[in-house]
């Protein structure tokens, strides 16, 4: 064979495993923004019960074609504390069984009718004018071009059954089974795609380069690669997301140990079934991922117990995000819902930043002043960090209603950090100049400006459950009920130049600090505005309020009494 051929041959299955990759990713951004936060949700509801969890999983990567991207999304959440490693034990289990149909597609010879898919998908794509249907047509033609790649990939290697020296490497391999599962593991952790290599391994199967015997070692080797990708993201994870890595990696390891040994055994009962060898590979992959499911489901919970010994919890750093991970972004839908909740938990932190400030106007320890300054400096690392988190979401293939959340959150943490620069920088200094100058206010002074602090706190509360909720009503009343905090301020700031005037001696010695104290609530009532109109324009899932808020400000000050946390681990359980 000339230098061409080999030239022509190596081009040709670089492009088409290029093509083959690149239809998958392509798949996969198309299903993302239709499905968009549904996926998340679903994930979150099914995984409550194992045959549900198993199901979802093979849903989800038949969906996008790859286990690897399933098992990834699930490090995600279960980082962020969406869901459990109980709850995603099943889900990779039914992943792996996803992964089988496309070998079962490829049996049947689905890839000559890739150019057709791709010819049904392309014109959606350019003539459609919704952008749903823009995106069914994306991934349909993504679906056309796996198996156009892989059709490529099949062409390009047919000539290379007649070279000896491609037929003598590829029996050592045979010859050798553990040089043949480290070959297809090593190649499927640098691909990301078990997809592609066992696309490769039945096209070698088809046309006879390979036996029954070295397509089964290949498959278990890709088997095991697969679970790399996932104990690769879970690096500088939760305990959590590195426990679903590791049990996706021991379920593949723990299965191919098993079947290494009966190999022949299995061969032969494969053989037993059908004479296609294309079928006996695919039903090869099939049977074994599905004897995974049946073995291990059973211990789900015995083997996550053995996880939570093997890798404790370990306390996650205060000036880290708790929710925010970076192996998700490739997931817009998974990212923003969990921004979504960083972000809840921020506005939780601001809210007890600006409860601190009123226990030490009533009378608190000043102690208290040293936590506002340091619970502020948090504030200030988590916030900056969230925007910039938000900010690589959004340079990834986004639906308008993805771009609108994100862009909303993104305004959002920069209000709420605001908000504890005015407590830390304005409310917190008067407080420390009024107990330096060992200064009163006067009787009524004190009243009128408990009544500002409580209206504010009672507005942050509010604005925080409409954050947690995505409710337009809560956001609404906010809107609403702000004004009335201005005009409050504003007749506030009369009664005192009056108290002055009478030339009450507390008055004066106070007046800067009063009038500076009523100013810095103004701007906090004016920030949460702010945010509450954000929640209504792009976070809240309605756009109008069907059913009018009722709550009371003495209901929210009774369910928040005391300390806030018991109120901010029920808006946790929220979802974007």
């Amino acid at each position: 064979m000339t230098a061409t051929s080999w030239i022509t041959i190596l081009f040709g299955f670089l492009g088409g495993i290029g093509i083959l990759l690149y239809g998958i990713q392509v798949m996969g951004d198309g299903l993302q923004k239709i499905l968009g936060r549904q996926l998340r949700q679903m994930l979150e509801s099914v995984t409550r019960h194992r045959l549900l969890g198993v199901g979802a999983g093979i849903a989800v990567t038949v969906l996008f074609q790859s286990s690897t991207a399933t098992t990834v999304i699930l490090v995600g959440l279960t980082s962020a504390a969406v869901i459990t490693l109980r709850q995603c034990m099943p889900v990779i289990l039914g992943a792996d069984i996803g992964t089988t149909i496309t070998a079962q597609l490829i049996a049947l010879k689905f890839t000559e009718l890739a150019l057709l898919i791709v010819g049904i998908g392309a014109p959606i794509v350019f003539f459609a004018k919704r952008d749903r249907h823009r995106r069914v047509g994306q991934a349909i033609t993504g679906f056309g071009l796996l198996f156009l790649g892989l059709k490529i990939v099949g062409d390009t290697m047919h000539p290379l059954r007649d070279i000896p020296a491609f037929v003598n490497t590829l029996a050592a391999v045979s010859d050798n089974p553990l040089l043949a599962v480290l070959a297809a593991a090593v190649i499927t952790f640098i691909i990301h795609s078990s997809a592609a290599v066992l696309g490769i391994v039945m096209v070698l199967a088809s046309q006879g380069a390979v036996d029954l015997y070295a397509a089964i070692y290949l498959l278990l080797g890709a088997n095991v690669g697969t679970s790399f990708t996932a104990l690769l993201a879970s690096i500088g994870s939760r305990r959590e997301a590195q426990r679903v890595a590791m049990a996706h990696f021991l379920s593949k390891m723990g299965g191919t140990m098993l079947l290494f040994p009966f190999v022949p055994w299995y061969g032969s009962f494969l053989s037993s079934l059908t004479s296609s060898l294309a079928f006996q590979v695919a039903n090869a992959h099939m049977f074994f991922n599905i004897g995974l499911a049946v073995v291990f489901l059973p211990f789900s919970d015995f083997g996550a117990r053995i996880l939570e010994w093997m890798l404790p919890d370990k306390k996650i750093p205060e000036l880290e995000p708790k929710y925010l991970r970076e192996e998700v972004i490739t997931a817009p839908s998974v990212a923003i819902g969990l921004a979504h909740r960083e972000t809840v938990r921020l506005s939780a932190q601001a809210m007890r930043v600006l409860r601190d400030a009123e226990r030490v106007f009533q009378g608190g320890s000043v102690d208290i002043l040293e936590q506002i300054a340091h619970k502020e400096r948090v504030m200030d690392v988590l916030c900056k960090t969230g925007v910039a988190y938000l900010t690589r979401v959004l340079r990834q293939p986004l639906s308008r209603e993805e771009l609108e959340y994100a862009m909303g959150l993104i305004h959002i943490l920069d209000g709420l950090e605001k908000i504890t620069d005015i407590v830390e920088r304005n409310i917190k200094n008067i407080i420390e100049t009024k107990l330096a100058q060992g200064v009163e206010f006067s009787a009524k002074g004190r009243e009128e400006l408990n009544t500002v602090i409580k209206e504010v706190t009672n507005l942050m509360r509010l604005t925080h459950k409409a954050l947690a909720h995505g409710d337009f009503c809560r956001a609404e009343q906010v809107v609403t009920e702000q004004p009335k905090i201005t005009a409050l301020v504003r007749e506030l700031r009369q009664t005192h130049v009056h108290r002055l005037t009478e030339g009450i001696k507390e008055t004066e010695a106070t007046s800067n600090l009063h009038l500076e104290l009523l100013n810095s609530y103004q701007q906090v009532s004016d920030l949460l505005r702010d945010v509450a109109f954000t929640i209504m324009e792009q976070l809240s899932k309605s756009k109008c309020c069907l059913t009018p808020y009722t709550g009371t400000k003495e209901s929210e000050t009774e369910q928040d009494n005391g300390d806030i946390e018991t109120a901010t681990q029920t808006d946790h359980a929220a979802s974007a």
